[in-house]
């Protein structure tokens, strides 16, 4: 597989798991329409375009081209963006719990 057409899948693969459209990530970092599509077969990506996309995406340049197969551990904030609704109330119930109990616990131990 050529470098291009990883670039390509791991660019698919990050869209896919922010649950927009490629046209939507586009119009998000300024890019031109279909910008993201040349990366299939032919089109190089620019180091300021991968920076660009690894930023955004919050995972590593080396992990878009390919070179390394881990991406960056998975933050709080992607995870919850995975999620869908039912689950984002559910965690949203979860941390209302342990705020509370947080909070009871500090007036205890004053």
């Amino acid at each position: 597989m050529n470098r291009s057409s990883i670039v390509y899948e791991r660019i698919m693969e990050q869209v896919s798991f922010t649950k927009k459209s490629v046209n939507q990530v586009e119009r998000e970092l300024g890019y031109p329409r279909n910008a993201l599509h040349n990366y299939k077969y032919t089109k190089d990506i620019s180091a300021t375009r991968l920076i660009e996309l690894a930023h955004y995406f919050d995972v590593s340049p080396e992990y878009l081209l390919g070179i390394s197969k881990k991406n960056k551990e998975l933050s709080v904030k992607k995870i919850f963006h995975s999620f869908n609704d039912r689950q984002k109330l559910e965690a949203l119930s979860i941390s209302q719990d342990w705020a509370l109990y947080c909070l009871l616990q500090s007036k205890v131990i004053d």
